[in-house]
C-alpha cells in the first residue's frame, strides 16, 4: 500500500482517478519535468521524469478499468491454474502460477500472509481472503511449457 500511496501522492491523484484524467495529469507532469526545461540540472529532471513514468504505469496497471479488461484472464488463472510459488515482501505478495502468469497484491498484512502459508489449501485460502480483497496487478505473463 505504501507504494500505491506514494505514487498517488507523486502524481497528485486520489484512488478514484479515472484513466483519462490520470493520462492528462501524467502528460502535464512530463511536460513540466522535461529535461530540456532544466539545462542547469538535467539529471534531476531525468530522474524525476523516470519516477513519474514508473508511477503512471504502475497506477494504470492497478486501475479499475485495467482490471476490468483483464478480469476474465485473472479469473481463469486464479481458479484453474495451480500456484507454482509465491513471495512476500513489504506487504506485497507475488504469486506465480503454473501457466506462467504472475500477479501482485498490495497491502497484505503479515498476519494474513502467515495464515496463508499455514493454510491446508493454499489456493482456496487465497481465493477466499486475498484475490478480490486487495488491490492487484498482473506482474508478468511468461507462458511456460506444461509438463506432460
Amino acid at each position: 500500500m505504501k507504494k500505491i500511496i506514494g505514487y498517488r501522492k507523486l502524481l497528485g491523484v486520489t484512488e478514484k482517478v479515472e484513466l483519462q484524467e490520470l493520462k492528462t495529469i501524467y502528460r502535464n507532469l512530463m511536460k513540466e519535468w522535461h529535461p530540456d526545461k532544466f539545462p542547469d540540472n538535467p539529471e534531476l529532471a531525468e530522474a524525476k521524469s523516470r519516477h513519474i513514468i514508473e508511477a503512471y504505469h504502475f497506477l494504470v496497471s492497478i486501475a479499475p478499468e485495467t482490471r476490468a479488461l483483464t478480469f476474465a484472464e485473472f479469473t481463469a488463472t486464479t481458479t484453474t491454474s495451480g500456484i507454482l510459488n509465491f513471495d512476500y515482501k513489504d506487504e506485497t505478495l507475488q504469486i506465480n502460477y503454473v501457466d506462467g502468469t504472475s500477479y501482485e497484491w498490495f497491502g497484505i498484512p503479515k498476519p494474513l500472509y502467515i495464515k496463508m502459508v499455514n493454510a491446508p489449501a493454499l489456493g482456496r485460502f487465497a481465493r477466499r481472503h486475498i484475490y478480490t480483497s486487495f488491490p492487484y496487478r498482473a506482474a508478468t505473463k511468461n507462458p511456460v511449457a506444461q509438463p506432460a
